[in-house]
């Protein structure tokens, strides 16, 4: 995929980042793939674990120099992410998917219309019922992302267990997983480049940003959720195309959208 200058080859003699502008604390850099090293590292993260205020103090200044913040879970069950299988050869660019195209070609790709599926997708039907209209924003995108990290962050929650900041070369949010060619969607889809197509869309709808990664679950932040019933419902469409996964306790694509109106967060998870 297309990808901007990697500033992160510097801080192999330059650990704290100073050329940069940039005050790291200690970290390691990421050069593992499931194909071998790559040329270049393909994250940084720190080796404590982040805490409130990291996100703020140190993502704005990584982000004016190309390196975008997201957390990485290094206590999930297998490893972090130099054993995560990541697979940056074999991602296309985010820009060459169209994502309403990408939503209709899941939502639409089970042949089989039983009964059960067909339950599950209520209130639509097997036609992809098409994109949700954007919601209001109430917060600055960034601002909810570092508000969301500060939350992941706090040790409240079960997931990320071990939380750790880390820097990405990308153009955008929405890019970050293609950028470290992330694999956790391989069995919903095997080029993770069009699933970033649709966050870019959900970036410019929804005012979402990648906050957290982790071997195979991914949380965005979001700055415009929907408020009506009617845009959650499209919306939870898009959700079950992206992740059907996320459905596993719900009762239908209607039910999963009372978890949307209003929601910060976003989580998904794939098998």
């Amino acid at each position: 995929m297309a990808t901007l200058p990697n500033p992160l080859p510097r801080l192999t003699t330059d650990p704290s980042g100073r050329s940069l502008g940039l005050q790291l604390p200690p970290g390691r850099l990421i050069d593992a793939t499931d194909d071998g090293p790559w040329p270049e590292p393909l994250l940084w993260h720190a080796d404590t674990p982040a805490a409130p205020g990291h996100w703020t103090a140190l993502g704005g200044p990584a982000a004016r120099v190309g390196l975008l913040p997201v957390l990485v879970d290094l206590g999930d069950r297998h490893g972090g992410p130099e054993k995560w299988q990541l697979a940056p050869a074999d991602v296309s660019y985010p820009g060459d998917h169209d994502a309403e195209d990408v939503l209709a070609e899941y939502w639409e790709g089970d042949e089989e219309e039983d009964a059960e599926l067909l339950d599950l997708l209520a209130p639509f039907g097997p036609q992809w019922p098409g994109l949700a209209p954007a919601g209001p924003l109430t917060i600055d995108p960034g601002t909810c992302a570092a508000q969301v990290a500060d939350t992941l962050s706090d040790g409240s929650r079960d997931w990320p267990r071990t939380p750790h900041l880390a820097l990405v070369p990308a153009r955008r949010s929405a890019d970050i997983p293609a950028a470290v060619g992330w694999s956790g969607p391989l069995n919903h889809d095997d080029d993770v480049a069009r699933l970033c197509a649709v966050l870019r869309s959900w970036e410019d709808r929804f005012g979402i940003r990648v906050v957290a990664l982790g071997f195979d679950t991914l949380v965005v932040s979001v700055a415009a959720p929907p408020v009506t019933r009617a845009d959650a419902e499209a919306l939870a469409a898009e959700h079950f195309a992206f992740c059907p996964d996320n459905l596993a306790h719900s009762r239908s694509v209607g039910a999963y959208a009372e978890e949307l109106t209003g929601a910060r967060t976003w989580s998904f998870w794939w098998d």
